[in-house]
């Protein structure tokens, strides 16, 4: 029991939450309540989970020496010897075999996409995160890959400024990481640092993060505004059509990007002032205002796509 418990913490639960990437096609494409197609995607999110859990059992080999250097990373499982290797390279190899085969069943293109996955993070482990610039543009390309994995498996279009929209917050999502590494690890000086941290400065770094910030809430305005009018058709109370034209408006998705424009600013802020970026998912589940806004932005989208028009 003991080592079951200290592989489920070496494949980090909390980060299967980056897999819900995989559902944005199918929620903004129209195709949620299609029938099989929430089946369909779900398999694939599972297939992404047993993937990604690979991939950390493989940086975890691979960097077992320097994690035992790290204030935090020496209590990884693997790092403190609680998961031995041989069971370990087992489990990576289990997985990595079991999540091609299930992709392979369900699409053919989600299969070359978990492949893509899996290729790009074994040179990241061993090689582009020592790279500047292209270590955050490899840690970014993870959550693209996992929006079109979704896609792939419904046959789902994807409109271009949705993408814009992913491949920023990506970027930010990447940037503030690497910021809150910085800010860690300064604070541990006899800690040994990330080798592209060495090539950063946190002016750098405070400009990207500012960058693409902006970028994320402004593709997104732009993702909603450009999207399709919307007309009401019964299935929510038709409360539209007894406003004034004053009121009334095609551009209905706009009145979700308040709760965009607010998320990323309280992201910002606990970046600041409490050094949480380096794990993102972490603060997706321990923030209460972020939960609660995620959630209410989450509840909106689905409403003004699926009941008001």
């Amino acid at each position: 029991m003991a080592i079951l418990l200290a592989l489920f913490k070496t494949v980090r639960p909390r980060q299967w939450v980056k897999n819900f990437a995989l559902f944005a096609a199918l929620v903004f494409s129209g195709l949620l309540f299609q029938e099989g197609a929430f089946n369909r995607v779900f398999q694939a999110f599972l297939v992404f989970t047993i993937f990604s859990s690979a991939t950390y059992l493989f940086n975890d080999l691979i960097d077992v020496d320097a994690d035992r250097k790290h204030p935090y990373k020496k209590a990884r499982p693997i790092a403190s010897g609680e998961l031995p290797i041989p069971i370990a390279i087992f489990s990576l190899i289990l997985g990595v075999v079991i999540g091609l085969g299930w992709a392979l069943q369900l699409n053919y293109y989600l299969f070359l996409s978990g492949l893509v996955y899996l290729i790009l993070q074994i040179f990241y482990t061993t090689y582009l995160k020592k790279i500047p610039i292209v270590d955050v543009i490899v840690i970014a390309s993870g959550y693209l890959i996992r929006v079109y994995a979704g896609a792939f498996t419904i046959s789902a279009h994807m409109d271009v400024w949705f993408l814009m929209t992913v491949i920023a917050a990506s970027l930010f999502l990447a940037v503030g990481k690497r910021r809150s590494e910085m800010t860690l690890l300064l604070n541990y000086k006899e800690a040994e640092t990330r080798a592209t941290l060495k090539r950063y400065t946190e002016q750098l770094l405070d400009i990207y993060t500012a960058m693409f910030a902006t970028g994320t809430w402004i593709t997104y305005a732009l993702f909603s505004f450009n999207h399709p009018r919307i007309i009401p058709d019964g299935r929510a109370l038709d409360i539209i059509s007894i406003l004034p034209r004053t009121l009334v408006s095609e551009k209905w998705m706009m009145i979700t990007i308040p709760f965009v424009v607010y998320g990323i600013m309280r992201y910002l802020q606990l970046i600041y002032e409490s050094n949480k970026g380096e794990s993102p998912e972490r603060i997706l589940l321990s923030d209460k205002p972020l939960i609660a806004t995620v959630l209410t932005w989450g509840v909106m989208v689905i409403g003004v796509l699926y009941y008001v028009g």
